[in-house]
């Protein structure tokens, strides 16, 4: 009996541990992976994020530079939200405060990762508010002028 009662615990100690290992391999990313230069040129996928950003029209809560109108500032907001939350967020969206949640749209739930890497380097100010180019367009205009200072 005891030597069930033991195989029966080994077994579920085995299977949550698999269970627990079992996660997207994305969750395993570190927070705000992206590729930026001079403010303005970013690797394909961050650019898929502000495609994204621009195409669902979140400006209309978050603002244009994502400080906030409506909606909070979404670069104060990801200075501590982690990836996880956003992704809750987005998916459930906060009715209670007015968002909608965007789990049924089809290019949110693809560029969701994206979306956050995008946010992730405004709010480390390191992506210029405004457009964004390929990285590897070299006639790109420069990012707006003082961007990167503090605002008074």
């Amino acid at each position: 009996m005891r030597k069930s009662i033991s195989a029966a615990i080994a077994f579920a100690i085995s299977a949550t541990a698999i269970m627990l290992t079992a996660v997207p391999a994305s969750a395993d990313q570190p927070p705000g992976v992206f590729t930026v230069k001079d403010g303005n040129k970013v690797d394909d996928k961050t650019l898929e994020g502000w495609k994204t950003w621009r195409a669902m029209a979140c400006e209309r809560c978050h603002g244009p530079e994502q400080e906030g109108l409506v909606g909070p500032s979404l670069v104060n907001s990801l200075k501590t939200l982690s990836k996880a939350d956003f992704h809750t967020t987005i998916q459930n969206g906060r009715p209670e405060k007015g968002m909608p949640n965007f789990g049924g749209v089809a290019l949110v739930q693809k560029n969701w990762e994206n979306l956050y890497n995008y946010l992730k380097g405004r709010s480390e100010g390191k992506i210029a508010p405004g457009h964004l180019y390929p990285l590897t367009q070299a006639d790109a205009p420069p990012p707006p002028a003082g961007w990167d200072k503090p605002k008074s």
